[in-house]
This record gives C-alpha cells, structure tokens and sequence, in this order.
C-alpha cells in the first residue's frame, strides 16, 4: 500500500497574529511558519502504517514557494520515505489545491491520502471533501481511530451524537483529526537522514490546472479590543448591573 500525505506551511500556532498595514492579509514575513498541525497527525499515521507493515511507501506532499520545502523536510524528519513540491508563488483556494492533489495522487496512484483535517490559517476544512469529490473515492472526515484490514478501513470519526464508526473501501481519502494519534519529535539523526531523502519539485504552472482565485479579499481587520471587564462584591451587585445597566435581564 502506498500513502500520500498532504502537508501545509502555515504560521505556526504559537506565534501572536498579525494583519498587515494596508489591511490585504495577514503578516507572514519575518514571522515562524511550521507544519500545520493536524497535519502532523496525518504524518504520524501514515508512519505508523510503515511500521506495522501495512504501507510499503510513504509520500508527502505540499503545495507552495521554495520555503514550503522545510516541511517536506519536517516530515521526512518524522519518517515519511520521500517527498513532493507542487511549487507555485500563488496563494491557492481549497478547491484549486484539492486540483493540484488530484493530478499528483493520478501519477502517483497511492492507495489511501491522508490530510489533516483543516488547515488553522483559514479553518476552511474543504480540501479532502473537495479531493474525494474529485477523484470520486470514499472519504472519511476528522478521523480518530483507523484500522486497516483485508482492504477495508474502519475508521471511527466524532459527530455531535457520539462516536460515528464506519467501513470504507481502498482506494480512499481520510482526514485526520488530533486525537487519532501523538505525532513524534523529529530526533537529531532523522533530521541529518532527511538531507539526503529526494524531495522532487513539479511546477503548478505546468499541471493545465485553472487555479485563479474565485474569492477576493476585499480587507482583513483584527476584531475589536474586548472592554476590561468589572469586579462585583457579590450576587446582588452582579444582578443590579445586568438588570440597570447592561439591561439584559
């Protein structure tokens, strides 16, 4: 079996956001970017399926600039065997990456994709439904259990009922929630190892895919500073000011 794992350079979720002065986006330069992390789960699992036995190759993949370069880097550091640069300069909607995935998983022929289950940049959580949707595989979304056994996957994935277990068929596309695993620190020796693993590097430009953008940013704003909020000595207090002054009860 082989995996493909597709892997986003995002800003990394430590880092204090910042909007750009002429309002067009968010800050990025200068700024610590890292694997988006549900997609270190994706990372972690197809590992895992490695080590077991149950994958005999491993692929990740990414679409961006030369810079998205040092998460391929990251993942292979993790384990995976090899990797992908989709490259392009242009910042691409879900549905033009699920595009640009669609022409690489058609080459490749990898017989599960493995994605987080949302990218924390822009929460958009459509590229693996789009990428189902497109290559007309069955998916399963924000997985947290999997299993794979005689070609069948049993995947368990939380809804609002409860926990929603179901079988799917391979080929498939699965994305991955936090709690589906613990995604391991890249050691020291990996990382050194990861120099020399191929990373191939494919020009977007060249796939004939449309990727222009279909929505325009018209401004981007930080949300408004939060008023301090007000200490009260007791239950009493706290009911007078909700019913006199804020008028809500």
């Amino acid at each position: 079996m082989k995996v493909l794992v597709a892997v986003k350079r995002v800003v990394d979720y430590k880092v204090q956001i910042r909007v750009k002065s002429d309002q067009s986006g968010v800050e990025t330069q200068n700024v610590k970017m890292s694997v988006n992390p549900p997609d270190e789960n994706a990372i972690e699992e197809a590992i895992k399926l490695k080590e077991q036995g149950v994958a005999s190759e491993t692929i990740a993949v990414s679409i961006g600039d030369d810079k998205s370069q040092d998460v391929l880097r990251t993942a292979m550091a993790m384990g995976i065997d090899r990797s992908i640069l989709a490259k392009t300069d242009q910042l691409l909607e879900p549905l033009a990456v699920a595009k640009v995935l669609k022409s690489i998983v058609e080459n490749e022929k990898p017989d599960l994709v493995l994605l987080g289950k949302q990218a924390i940049d822009d929460d958009a959580n459509q590229t693996g439904q789009l990428l189902s949707a497109l290559l007309n595989w069955p998916q399963g979304c924000f997985i947290s259990k999997l299993k794979i056994e005689n070609n069948l996957l049993s995947i368990s994935r939380e809804i609002d009922e409860g926990i929603e277990n179901l079988e799917l068929t391979i080929p498939a596309i699965l994305t991955c929630d936090l709690r589906l695993n613990t995604p391991r620190f890249a050691s020291l020796p990996n990382i050194m190892k990861a120099k020399k693993k191929p990373l191939d590097v494919i020009d977007v430009g060249e796939l004939g895919i449309d990727t222009t953008p279909k929505i325009k940013t018209i401004k981007v704003i930080e949300p408004p500073t939060r008023k301090a909020g007000i200490i009260v000595s007791d239950v009493k207090e706290l009911i007078q000011k909700l019913k006199y002054e804020a008028k809500v009860i």
